[in-house]
């Protein structure tokens, strides 16, 4: 069965898809310590350096919350025992559930198999049934969480791009002005300003690195409509203006996006620039707190494994 992913943009399988690594790895009839057991699956799935570096956005790597899930239900569906704090053994129900479902699971074969050992649902006041194959009830509860603040901040970083797109340049220059500092430019006095308007010569912005101001980033703000992209000449443009100043560094920040053209002559020219087109922008804004507040949060628990580990 193959090694499917729940999500696109991660290399990490599904939790499912651990199950069996899991059983194989403990059926020689040793008992495992629990973390050489992630790094055991994680092995046995043929998981990548990047995969393994996979972080949720509430800390810990992807993988280990996988296979911790993995164990989770094996758990309870009595496969495999805990002889001893933080160790694990295949039992004889194990035995032979991997013999049974030796080619593995996908979500909907875990739904199947698993779904009698979890907690019952209240019954929803709701005409849409979830067919069989959706993994919304089998996901990992932490990542059902993380997709929802994902969804959240995609809808929130639209609108924040659309207000971005209607707003007037002063405004806009100020907000990327504003955005660098909450970053960490400028130092802790804060140390940046818009320098924008008619006489500007290209550039709308300059950050103060240090106190007496030897060491500055300029900043050039382009607000552009969905579609109309900033092609090479744009950003020579800007080096040029960058060279004017006697400066090396700069950062061109647009609601808009950037040519191929625009992202490989930045990539090479002996300036150091650095592009960040709408979606990062409003990606960054949504992350240093600028231009949204935080309306609601939440904490999740769980056991202490370490606590119980000595």
């Amino acid at each position: 069965m193959t090694l499917t992913t729940d999500d696109a943009q991660s290399l990490v399988p599904i939790w499912p898809a651990f199950v069996i690594p899991v059983l194989s790895i403990l059926a020689n009839g040793e008992t495992m310590q629990r973390r050489e057991l992630h790094d055991a699956a994680a092995d046995a799935v043929g998981l990548s350096a990047d995969a393994r570096t996979e972080t949720l956005n509430s800390g810990g790597t992807r993988y280990m919350q996988r296979v911790g899930w993995a164990l989770s239900n094996l758990s309870k569906a009595g496969w495999i025992d805990r002889p001893a704090r933080a160790q694990y053994a295949i039992t004889d129900a194990g035995r032979e559930a991997l013999r049974l479902h030796a080619d593995g699971f996908d979500y909907a074969k875990a739904r199947e198999v698993f779904r009698q050992y979890w907690p019952e649902r209240p019954v929803r006041a709701t005409s849409i049934e979830l067919s069989d194959a959706s993994p919304v009830d089998i996901a990992d509860p932490v990542e059902q969480i993380e997709d929802g603040i994902n969804r959240i901040e995609r809808e929130v970083g639209e609108e924040l791009l659309a207000r971005l797109r209607e707003s007037h340049p002063d405004f806009f220059e100020q907000a990327v002005v504003d955005l660098l500092l909450a970053m960490g430019y400028g130092g802790a006095e804060q140390r940046g300003k818009r320098i924008g308007g008619p006489n500007d010569e290209g550039v709308d912005g300059i950050i103060d690195q240090d106190a007496l101001g030897l060491d500055r980033i300029y900043v050039q703000a382009k607000r552009y409509k969905d579609g109309n992209t900033i092609g090479r000449e744009t950003i020579q443009a800007f080096v040029g203006a960058l060279h004017g100043f006697g400066a090396s560094r700069g950062v061109f920040l647009t609601t808009s996006s950037f040519t191929s053209g625009a992202i490989e002559y930045a990539r090479n020219v002996q300036s150091r620039v650095i592009l960040i087109d709408g979606k990062r922008l409003v990606s960054l804004m949504i992350k240093y707190r600028v231009g949204v507040q935080v309306k609601r949060t939440y904490a999740t628990v769980e056991v202490d494994a370490d606590f119980f580990d000595e």
